[in-house]
This record gives structure tokens, sequence and C-alpha cells, in this order.
């Protein structure tokens, strides 16, 4: 067996992840909407052999865009912009299952998948703010376990529609007028508490077979919805603890489902601030970190934790008790939390390891300091890779693609080349069959 391969993603977040990025003096303010910015980003990532762009979205104004840069382009057309100038990087692109319907969704990401070459990856989440709530005719968000319900018969929908064209059904014999194999075009028929739809889908089957179906939740709910349908899964650990114990609960879960747990691949959020020595990497976190206003770390902060923030002493411990709220984020609450009672930090201290409202955990430091860091939870088990979140974009990720890529590539722990052209090539994942086919075993990736 060959040895375990690291995958890496960028988390393209407009700017960059911390809050001031775009106040930099290389920084363009306008990047969080120029779809150029969007493709130099791919490029580079590119040019780092990386597994994945990704892109997070949210239908709603929800932050405070008077202080920073904001997620705002709809993620698959800038995904399709990508795959037309890039040629090898995945395009995973966040969609929500509170606030779309299946059959759009399936065929958004199978067109996407044409267009790519077989790149698509298609990130199901579900909403939890109000404030994207009421931009779709509701008063409030669904509650937390109904939203992971109709999250997975959602998924079952679209994982069928993907499969409803077998891979030969497209048959376009001129001589024989023959366009298409209608036996091999299959209606799914589904009926469900939440979705009636008959299908079939009226695009082809995928050039993977399905897009790569990627999932970031952490909650108990979340981490049961990736345990049944998630092929990767984006997840927030700030330890090395809690990236294993993460990966071993997962792991079990899948097995559960009748699934190989060692088939799906994790990869924990890790923000990055890179110098060439330690001190100039200290400083520029310094930089970054006194750019951000503190009247919006706090802000973002009680947001995470859904409190007043009037409640928030700066130079105080959180609150205590801090209880779990019904309808948040509850993986970013519950790793908010940790961090702090771990810690025994102040508001302010913790604020300062969020990076003023990174949320992931951070790493500063040399690109020998930051690989080293990489190796060592990979080989402890606490990630198979990471979806990474460079400081500042594109200037982070170009250091990190120069300084930081070259000593993984040399200590044989990431790829010098594609070996393959689609996603799952670069995830090590199978191709998977038509559900509607005569059954046959699913085909390994190179």
């Amino acid at each position: 067996m060959p040895p375990r391969q690291l995958h890496l993603n960028v988390n393209l977040l407009h700017s960059g992840v911390y809050p001031s990025a775009w106040r930099l003096p290389d920084s363009d303010p306008r990047a969080f909407f120029d779809l150029g910015h969007y493709v130099r980003v791919a490029q580079i990532a590119e040019r780092g052999k990386f597994d994945a762009i990704f892109l997070a979205d949210s239908p709603a104004v929800n932050d405070r865009i008077d202080y920073r840069s904001f997620t705002s382009l709809e993620p698959t057309i800038v995904l399709a912009t990508v795959a037309a100038t890039t040629t090898h990087v995945g395009l995973i692109g966040t969609v929500s299952t509170t606030y779309n319907e299946p059959y759009n969704i399936a065929r958004r990401f199978v067109t996407l998948d044409h267009a790519s070459g077989g790149r698509s990856g298609w990130n199901a989440v579900t909403t939890a703010d109000a404030a994207s709530s009421r931009n779709f005719g509701l008063t409030g968000a669904l509650e937390h376990k109904a939203r992971y319900e109709r999250a997975k018969e959602f998924t079952d929908v679209v994982h069928a529609l993907f499969d409803s064209w077998e891979d030969d059904a497209f048959v376009g014999d001129k001589a024989s007028a023959r366009f298409v194999d209608i036996s091999k075009v299959h209606p799914i028929a589904h009926r469900g508490p939440h979705y009636s739809i008959a299908g079939p889908l009226n695009v082809p089957r995928s050039p993977q077979g399905r897009p790569v179906t990627v999932q970031a939740g952490g909650s108990n709910d979340g981490r049961d919805f990736a345990a049944a349908y998630a092929e990767a899964v984006f997840t927030l650990a700030q330890s090395i603890e809690e990236g294993v114990a993460y990966a071993r609960d997962l792991r079990t879960r899948a097995a559960a489902y009748g699934r190989s747990g060692d088939s799906i691949v994790i990869l924990p959020g890790l923000a990055t601030v890179i110098g060439s020595t330690e001190a100039e990497a200290k400083r520029r976190q310094d930089e970054l970190w006194e750019l951000v206003p503190i009247e919006y770390s706090l802000t973002r902060l009680a947001g995470t934790l859904q409190i007043d923030p009037a409640l928030l002493e700066l130079d105080k411990p959180l609150p205590d008790p801090l209880p779990l709220p019904a309808n948040a984020n509850h993986t970013m609450f519950q790793g908010t939390v940790n961090l702090a009672r771990r810690g025994n930090l102040t508001v302010r201290q913790l604020i300062r390891a969020l990076g003023g409202g990174v949320g992931h955990r951070i790493i500063v430091g040399t690109p020998e300091q930051i690989a080293d860091d990489i190796e060592t939870w990979f080989k402890a088990g606490a990630a198979d890779g990471f979806n990474l979140m460079p400081d500042v974009l594109p200037t982070g990720l170009e250091t990190f693609v120069d300084t930081v890529v070259p000593i993984l590539q040399k200590r044989g722990l990431f790829r010098t080349e594609y070996t393959g052209t689609t996603l799952r090539e670069h995830l090590g994942l199978p191709r998977p069959a038509s559900r509607f086919a005569k059954r046959a075993p699913e085909v390994a990736s190179a």
C-alpha cells in the first residue's frame, strides 16, 4: 500500500482570513467581488498542486460589513469562471440544503463537473442564521434537528439524481439515429417528508460519477450527517487531541452506516501567518491584529456565542455557564468555548487567539515551523490534510506555495505533480457506480 499523502485545500476567503486583511497596503479592498482575484488565487493553488479551492457562502449580510470584507458572490458561478482558467485544481462550493431545492443543486454541480472536466465538489451545509431565513420569506431559522433531517433527505435526493443517468446512457450514434439509451436514464421517483421529485436529471452523468460531497458540521447531528454522506469533511480542531478524537468518532459513526471510515478525508481548518523568521511572522500577526477594531471582534464573538455583547468584559473570562444555543453554529460555538476554557483566557486574550474573528487554529512562524506542525498533525492521525486559510490573499498563499510546499514535498508528504485530473483522484476517492446500473465494482482512483 502506498504511503498516505497529505491533502491541501485553500479556503478562498476573499481578502484573507484575518478581518483586517483588506487594509494591508498590498491588498485590494474590491477583491471580495472581483472575479479576477478568485482566478488568481486558484491559479496559485494549482501551481502549488493543491487538491482544491473552497468557497464558503452566506445568503445574507450577517457580518459587520462596515468593518470588513465579506462573502458576497455566489460560489458555483465563481467556480465556473475559475474552471475556464485552470486545468487541475478541484472546485468545492458551499450550497445550503436549507434554502434550496435538490433538483436545481444536483443540476448545478453536475454542470460544473462537466465544465471543469470532473473537478467539482459540493459542500452540503445547513443554514442557521436569522438574516438568511428572512431573505427566504421566513420569520426565523429552522430548529437544529429539523435542519439536519431536511439535509439528509435533500442529500439522498441529490445523490439519486447524480446517479439517474448511467455512464453509457448517452450514445450519440449518427448512423443509427440513436441519441440516448433511455433504458439507462432512470426516474428516481422520490417521495419523502420534505420532497417529492420524479427525476431523472436532464444532464448526463458527471465525469466523476458524482461530484464529491463535502460537509462541515461538528455538532452531533452534523457528525452523523457527515458519517452517512460526506467524502471529505472540514473540521474545527484546536489541538491534536481534539483532532484525533474527532477522527475516531467520525470513522466509528461511518462504520455504523456500513461505510469505511478511512474513505472520508478529514481536513481541519488552519490559518497561517508566515515570516522568514519567527519574529517577522509575529510582527505580521501583530500588524493584522492591531488593524481589527475591537468593536468588530466583540460583536463577532458575541454572535458566535449567541449572547449580548454587553455581557463580555475584555479583561475577564467568558461568562460561566454558557449554555449551547439551540439554533447556532454548534461547531464554532464549542470550539470557541473549549479554547477559552482550556487556556483560562480573558475575553481580550480569546479574541487575540481567534485572530480577531478567525475562529480556526492559527499557526504563526517560519516555513519550517509551519511544515513541522502540519507533519505532526498528519502523522498523529489528527488530520488527513488541511483546509488552509492564509492570513492575506493572495500574498499569504503565494508564500505558503513557494516556501512551505517545497518542504512538504521534500519530506515525501505532498505530491510534486498531479497524478490525476479529477477531484476524486486528487483525494484518493473511488468513482461510484450509478445505483441504477447493474452492480459492478467501484473503480479505485489512481
